[in-house]
């Protein structure tokens, strides 16, 4: 049985996991960069470990302080979250050189499925649909040419390795193939050491849509749906929803087959993602498998009552799956919003800095999976990621008009987010219309500018208003950076860098 868990994250993923082990009864270790310190995560774990100073590859990314933080707090589990460490596969083996449990798949599976061009090969083996692409890996731009002539332009070139859009060109002319190669492998060796790519036919204005799935060591696999991902900035999702607009429960059916043939050919076991492209005509083809727990994952949840965090704890647990797929059908649906700190009116920049103040409103069918309180310092060093907002209503309709007034009311200082601009996502009539292709910010949003000053609800200054007394703060000059007391800034005095949700 596990005793005691170490989480090896932080954020959100981080805060998600510490409660789903504390509802379970089991113990949890945090770890921590420096600046994390003060971390909500760190708050919240009964034991907590620095494991190095800011940069990732000195704290969480470090296996063997990672290592030696479990050893030294005895804890007998290690989940990874999401990012950092959790496709891992030579973490995932020293875990078990260790003796901890890796709370996830073998790490052959996850080396298997971490690789594009060996995942297409099991894919096509276990009979699941792929885009037309080349049979391997290409490594020079000579054949990369030959190759995307050969498929038909358009074409991706994609890195074989790693994933959020990184090592990834499109090409629609031919003069364009031999930089937009050269190109693809700069960047792909830069962030995952690997310069390997490929090439597939490049398909126009897909939707994005995945299926959940959980396996347990016994041989027995479920999978939980759909999720449609098309709301999509540099290839990176930014809003979610579940079932998917076009998804019929026929399409649901064979799209979770396959996703099921894919789990039992590779031996799969823990929670995972089989995501696929779906084009304009219902035709839907693999794309990648994440194996890990997705940022997307509480959609699932709100639909199909299952937790798929505790059930990742379980079934490293060696438990069997109770789980039947017949009775896994969604009931309702579901919108989750991601709220980074990032500025959509500027190329969606990382946009650092204090959380002067948080506001995060609940009630009925809202759920804030969320790492962000008043006074959170966020630094350049990682993701970006602060909370995922969460509706579950009867409908679509009811579940976009619920998401839209909990946007209204959320309140962040101090940073930018794109609380505003998920809110005119909500809005727009394509999106209402389920018109939710990957391309949609870049055709309906791309010129997209919040509203003025002079359109600020009455919340903001009643929240600036509120902060101001709770703070005890009191009027006055103020130096650069600091408030007159030395204290954190007044809002009055960077009122210039907020975001609201607002009508």
């Amino acid at each position: 049985m596990i005793r005691k868990v170490l989480v090896a994250n932080r954020g959100e993923i981080a805060v998600r996991i510490l409660r789903a082990c504390r509802e379970m009864g089991i113990a949890t270790v945090a770890v921590y960069s420096e600046p994390d310190r003060d971390s909500l995560p760190v708050r919240l774990a009964d034991e907590a470990v620095c494991v190095g100073p800011a940069p990732a590859l000195e704290s969480y990314l470090r296996i063997d302080a990672i290592l030696d933080a479990a050893r030294s707090t005895g804890a007998d589990a290690i989940h990874p979250g999401y990012g950092f460490l959790s496709e891992n596969a030579e973490f995932a083996e020293r875990c078990a050189e260790a003796g901890i449990r890796f709370v996830g798949p073998k790490p052959e599976v996850m080396r298997s499925m971490g690789l594009k061009v060996e995942a297409r090969d099991i894919a096509r083996a276990a009979g699941v649909p792929l885009v037309p692409g080349s049979a391997g890996a290409i490594a020079e731009a000579d054949a990369i040419r030959e190759e995307a002539l050969r498929i038909g332009l358009p074409v991706l070139i994609k890195a074989s390795a790693g994933g959020g859009g990184k090592g990834m060109r499109v090409v629609r002319e031919e003069k364009d193939l031999v930089g937009a190669a050269e190109a693809a492998r700069r960047e792909a060796q830069a962030a995952f050491g690997n310069p390997a790519v490929f090439v597939e036919k490049f398909v126009e204005r897909p939707r994005h849509v995945e299926i959940q799935v959980l396996a347990d060591e016994h041989g027995n696999a479920v999978h939980l749906g759909e999720r449609e991902c098309s709301i999509q900035r540099r290839h990176q999702k930014i809003l979610e929803e579940t079932p998917s607009p076009v998804v019929s429960p026929e399409m649901r059916e064979r799209m979770g087959t396959a996703a099921l043939d894919l789990v039992h050919k590779v031996g799969y076991t823990s929670a995972g993602t089989v995501e696929f492209l779906v084009d304009a005509d219902g035709s839907f083809y693999f794309l990648e498998m994440n194996t890990r727990i997705q940022v997307e994952h509480p959609i699932s949840e709100a639909v199909t009552g299952v937790d798929l965090v505790q059930w990742q704890l379980r079934i490293a647990n060696g438990e069997k799956l109770t789980l039947r797929q017949e009775d896994l059908t969604p009931r309702g649906h579901a919108i989750e919003c991601r709220i980074y700190a990032e500025d959509p009116a500027n190329g969606f920049l990382p946009s650092p800095g204090r959380v002067v103040h948080a506001f995060e409103p609940n009630g009925p069918g809202i759920r804030h999976d969320s790492a962000l309180w008043s006074g959170l310092q966020v630094t350049p060093d990682y993701d970006p990621i602060l909370s995922k907002i969460v509706v579950h209503a009867e409908d679509r309709e009811r579940a976009i008009a619920k998401m839209r007034a909990v946007l209204a009311e959320t309140v962040v200082f101090g940073v930018e987010t794109p609380i505003r601009f998920l809110f005119d996502v909500l809005a727009h009539p394509s999106f209402v219309s389920g018109d939710t292709t990957t391309d949609f910010i870049d055709r309906h949003m791309k010129d997209w500018t919040p509203g003025g000053a002079d359109e600020l609800p009455d919340a903001v200054w009643i929240a600036a208003a509120l902060d101001r007394v709770l703070r005890g703060g009191e009027s006055g000059s103020a130096a650069a950076g600091e408030g007159a007391s030395g204290e954190l800034p007044e809002p009055w005095e960077t009122i210039g860098r907020f975001e609201i949700g607002g009508r």
